[in-house]
């Protein structure tokens, strides 16, 4: 079974004395049960997974329960030291004040219980961790799957995964587009909205919400007023309240609103956002377009590249620590500007059916990037700069 480079990191913090808790967070279908389950198959020391969906109302209690039954366990077995994974913990209210008073105790009592907790959101972190847990916990990202990730495990050329995106639980059934495109909207979208943001966020319009996610993702690529957004939905709503969403989509490592590049932050912060997946296959599932439909239509395929590539900045914005956003000048533009630290690098994705704009060169006598960087037609090749190490354009 295919192995994650995050499967080294978490088997040795494991490995390791007790220091911090584990946090493994990440969207749907990206293999956070799955790394922990190959980790747990190799494991000498004993352990105890739980799964905290549907617990309900009571999981404050459930999780001391759980917790305290280990501890008898190791108890009454003689344990020197025992692991405790508990998945899905984000769908339990307050679930981050009960971990830090177990985890304390333990820690008073010299009771060496490691723990990984699982989560499927940026919620997690922002709602428990930063709250309750800060300074006693340490986070592995799992992001969606890469172009090397799905071409190393399952085969796929540079255009497969440029259409079918990052899930690997779809990767067997691309012969077939319609099964393929069932298993994204029923096993990861649906889910993702009626599980992961609805029931762990305050929606008070849920069906607005589903629809500015798949408008959203149609759009990916493309920059969309939110006032010209609520004239294509059906619920009505309002500008903060779309924005406000569009933030919890984000979060939840779905849908990005990236905003234009400024020098001061308020032009920032009140520009039109331009959409963008952090997985293809979000934008390829709910746009009706077939692989062949969109590979042989030059200009439609030029909006899976810019998705495809903006997808792998978007995902690697926290994994490296910049900031990610697009710029505009009446005609001119340049589709990504990653920022970090006040150093600016701006990439600009050519495909056949664009012609070139004075975007990229205006924006480096403007601003005096880091790098500006051209990927496709007459620069790097997509293939190779969906495979390159963005933390080398810093050094």
């Amino acid at each position: 079974m295919y192995q994650r480079e995050q499967y080294s990191i978490l088997y040795e913090r494991i490995a390791e004395p007790r220091r911090f808790i584990q946090v493994i967070a990440g969207p749907r279908q990206v293999g956070k049960s799955t790394l922990v389950k190959q980790i747990l198959s190799t494991l000498t020391i004993p352990y105890t997974l739980e799964l905290a969906d549907g617990i309900g109302e009571m999981g404050g209690e459930w999780i001391s329960s759980v917790w305290e039954s280990v501890r008898q366990q190791m108890q009454f077995r003689g344990e020197k030291e025992h692991l405790l994974v508990i998945d899905e913990i984000h769908k339990i209210d307050n679930w981050s004040e009960i971990v830090k008073r177990e985890w304390d105790s333990d820690t008073f009592a010299d009771r060496n219980i490691k723990v990984v907790i699982l989560g499927s959101s940026r919620l997690l972190l922002k709602r428990g961790l930063t709250e309750s847990l800060m300074g006693r916990f340490e986070l592995i990202r799992m992001p969606h799957w890469n172009y090397r990730e799905m071409h190393d495990a399952f085969g796929w050329d540079i255009n497969q995964y440029i259409y079918f995106g990052g899930y690997p639980g779809g990767a067997t059934l691309i012969g077939n587009e319609h099964r393929w495109r069932g298993y994204v909207t029923d096993a990861i979208i649906g889910p993702s909205i009626e599980k992961d943001v609805i029931l762990t966020s305050t929606i008070y319009k849920p069906a607005l919400m589903r629809n500015l996610f798949e408008l959203g993702c149609t759009y990916s690529g493309e920059e969309l007023s939110l006032n010209k957004v609520l004239g294509q939905l059906q619920d009505g709503g309002n500008v903060t309240t779309l924005s406000n969403y569009l933030t919890i989509l984000n979060e939840c490592y779905l849908l990005g609103g990236l905003q234009k590049y400024a020098s001061d932050k308020a032009r920032k912060y009140n520009s039109v956002p331009k959409f963008q997946v952090y997985n293809s296959a979000l934008l390829s599932a709910l746009n009706g377009k077939s692989y062949e439909q969109a590979f042989t239509d030059s200009k439609q395929w030029g909006r899976w590249v810019e998705t495809a590539v903006g997808a792998y900045l978007i995902n690697n914005a926290d994994l490296i620590g910049y900031r990610l956003f697009y710029w505009r000048e009446a005609s001119n533009e340049v589709d990504y500007i990653l920022e970090r630290q006040g150093e600016t690098i701006a990439i600009e994705v050519k495909s056949g059916h664009r012609t070139t704009n004075k975007g990229l060169p205006l924006f480096r006598e403007r601003f005096s990037p880091r790098h500006a960087i051209i990927v496709g037609s007459g620069g790097i090749p997509v293939e190779e700069f969906l495979q390159l190490d963005l933390e080398r354009l810093w050094m």
